[in-house]
């Protein structure tokens, strides 16, 4: 295993490269089944089902699929890298010491999943969703593109958000106790009011305003027509 330092978050992560266990599969794995030192590389399907599944050291890389379904399969010490998984739903899960790399997860539903050691890097997130999401541990976004992305029900207790590009992300009613968002701009982030005891810079303080006037839709009163 390999750890990572993001501000106070400490990741650790699978390290595999060197691991000369781990065998090559080509299909999913089936419904039930427990899957352990794999490869699962350089494929391009149209539908990626995944249901009731144990996966445990292995990587995922170079994986395509037009829609990807995951529903109460649990990830541990599992890379997925440079994949594109489309239209993904992902529900009832749980991912420990799991990286995700240089992935396109552009509109995923993220819902009542449990992420514990969890880091997602260099990312594409737009508009995803994130639904009753708990972080049981250390989670991290680092360099993820989280445009249009929303967050509602979601414990994110001490997680991670560096370098993230945060346009109109919504973050509604949730926990966000010790959220550090201090390495992101946040002039534009939705749901300011909830992040009660996140962790922001000083130099943030100017970025939040902007963030609450705009959503308080305010009018200026030097902006007014004069009566007369």
């Amino acid at each position: 295993m390999s750890t990572r330092r993001y501000g106070r978050a400490t990741v650790t992560l699978p390290d595999l490269d060197d691991d000369p266990y781990l065998g090559v599969i080509t299909s999913p794995p089936r419904p039930g089944s427990t899957v352990t030192e794999f490869r699962y590389t350089d494929q391009d399907i149209r539908a990626l089902d995944l249901t009731e599944a144990d996966l445990r050291n292995g990587i995922v890389h170079n994986v395509t699929a037009q829609r990807t379904t995951i529903e109460n399969v649990r990830f541990s010490s599992v890379r997925i890298t440079v994949s594109d998984l489309g239209s993904l739903r992902l529900s009832g899960s749980k991912a420990s010491r799991t990286l995700f790399r240089d992935c396109r997860l552009m509109g995923a539903a993220i819902t009542g999943a449990v992420l514990d050691n969890v880091l997602f890097e260099n990312c594409r997130l737009d508009y995803a969703i994130f639904d009753q999401v708990r972080a049981s541990g250390p989670l991290v976004f680092d360099r993820c593109v989280l445009t249009e992305a929303t967050f509602t029900g979601c414990d994110l207790t001490g997680a991670v958000m560096r370098d993230c590009v945060l346009q109109a992300t919504v973050l509604g009613a949730g926990t966000y106790k010790d959220l550090d968002l201090s390495d992101n701009d946040l002039s534009t982030v939705r749901g300011i009011a909830h992040l009660r005891e996140a962790v922001i810079s000083r130099t943030q303080q100017h970025q939040l305003t902007d963030a609450l006037l705009a959503e308080l839709n305010v009018t200026y009163s030097e902006d007014l027509p004069q009566r007369h």
